[in-house]
């Protein structure tokens, strides 16, 4: 099939939905593997020597640490080493931290585990790879669909995290998540499709000369001070609520059935506010409801102690806030970051959510060493409030959508004139030529240009400059 012929497909080709697949399922094994420890190690953590609240935080955390210092570098050694042999040291560390953790029946032991796990730091690496194997216009839908795997990845997690863990004990766990890890390489050695070829993809690895802009931009930064929060309160507020369960009577097992029931809960609460946010363009409005609801149980949890219903209600309400997060977060850096600069953004955004997954741990353990399990709850309900103000100054998106010429016919050089020339076209907002990748990126107003007018005007202006 010609470059034609498969820009004129709107669907997904075989090599497409193979990575779509595998990808998904990388992404998806390695993030449940990280999550199923948290509803449960604060309790199955006590049974380690040397353990004290604040060591038990520093392990649930501790791997963000890892993961944040090493998240862009990665995505760099990618691009000189190439992304499968990248992805593979990254999950064979994962692997060694995981069989680390599962071996020591100290806690220091176990945060060197958790350290050595988070140094995998696959993430961009695993984006890029989904580009090589992509054409640009359905390269939305392949992240979307790693999108979504995370997401039913921590929800798996959540529920039967504290089952496995049960039945077979703390190292059990971390063992299981090994065997994630040697699946995941698995898939990419021997399902993965291989890319023709591999340039710098701009949209997902971060760029040396972008990082001044990027954190200059005062809307791109109130969204990374938002996924740093939203992760530091995950983090802190599963050190404390595990006890609350067990105060309540509730076997570790049982914990399972609450999460299972607000899962489901805050799902369907959830997507009313993403579509009205959506349809609307009203993602701030949404955003700064979604915080309140976290800071409305967080300080619920801190000022009282309730029966199971409800503590189950607001597990919902807090779900609900925090998945309408975790869904608005990742469109909102997309639409506003700049085409020259998405990847970095993403990066910049990546690091700062394992930065917060990191210091909720510590921080959670130190409050609740001095201030007790309530305290927890209380730091995190002051912590959202500061985010609440923060966020009054985030704008809506524009109404802009990503669009792609695919011109693999023009000469090098012939670029940055078609740049200025696409710049004046009334409805294009932005304009990037990627030469090596044989294309334009675009940022247009679908209100004002029509993209079958900018396809046609990409056909006559590659008839006319053939390389």
């Amino acid at each position: 099939m010609n470059n034609q012929q498969m820009n004129k497909s709107n669907k997904m080709n075989a090599i497409e939905k193979r990575a779509a697949l595998t990808l998904s399922s990388v992404f998806a094994l390695r993030m449940l593997g990280l999550f199923m420890l948290l509803p449960v190690f604060s309790l199955v953590g006590q049974d380690l020597e040397g353990f004290t609240p604040v060591l038990i935080g520093f392990a649930i955390g501790a791997y963000g640490l890892t993961q944040a210092i090493l998240q862009i570098p990665f995505g760099w050694m990618s691009d000189k080493f190439g992304r499968k042999p990248i992805i593979i040291f990254g999950l064979l560390l994962f692997l060694a931290g995981s069989l680390v953790a599962a071996l020591s029946d100290h806690i220091y032991g176990v945060i060197a585990g958790r350290l050595l796990q988070g140094c995998g730091a696959i993430a961009s690496s695993i984006m890029a790879l989904a580009a090589d194997l992509s054409r640009d216009e359905q390269r939305t839908k392949i992240m979307a669909s790693i999108g979504m795997s995370i997401g039913a990845a921590f929800a798996v997690a959540m529920i039967i995290g504290p089952v496995i863990t049960e039945w077979v004990g703390l190292s059990g766990i971390f063992y299981g998540i090994a065997g994630l890890s040697v699946l995941a390489m698995m898939i990419i050695l021997l399902l993965t499709p291989n890319p023709e070829k591999q340039f710098s993809q701009r949209d997902a690895i971060a760029s040396r000369g972008q990082f001044t802009k990027i954190l200059s931009d005062r809307q791109l930064m109130r969204l990374n001070f938002s996924i740093f929060t939203l992760h530091f309160l995950l983090t802190s507020f599963f050190v404390a609520f595990p006890y609350r369960l067990e105060n309540l009577g509730i076997e570790l097992s049982g914990h399972s059935w609450l999460y299972l029931i607000t899962m489901c809960g805050a799902v369907i609460l959830m997507l009313p506010m993403i579509i009205y946010a959506e349809k609307n363009r009203q993602h701030a409005r949404m955003m700064l409801l979604a915080v309140m609801l976290i800071a409305v149980v967080q300080f619920s949890f801190g000022m009282f102690q309730f029966p199971m219903v409800i503590v189950i209600i607001a597990m919902t309400i807090y779900f609900t806030g925090f998945n309408l997060m975790e869904a608005l977060l990742p469109s909102m850096i997309s639409r506003i970051a700049p085409l020259s600069g998405k990847g970095t953004a993403l990066g910049v955004y990546s690091t700062s959510q394992f930065a917060g997954a990191f210091l909720g741990g510590p921080v959670a353990g130190l409050t609740m060493y001095y201030m007790g399990h309530d305290g927890v709850y209380l730091v995190g309900a002051f912590a959202a409030m500061i985010w609440a103000v923060i966020l009054f100054g985030l704008e809506n998106p524009p109404a802009l959508t990503a669009y792609t010429l695919t011109m693999p016919d023009i000469a090098e050089d012939a670029f940055p004139s078609l740049v200025e020339e696409l710049k004046a076209i009334e409805g294009v907002a932005e304009a990037i030529a990627l030469p090596e990748a044989g294309a334009v990126y675009l940022k247009i107003d679908s209100d004002i240009v029509d993209k079958d007018d900018l396809s046609n005007y990409g056909k006559s202006v590659q008839s006319e400059l053939k390389r």
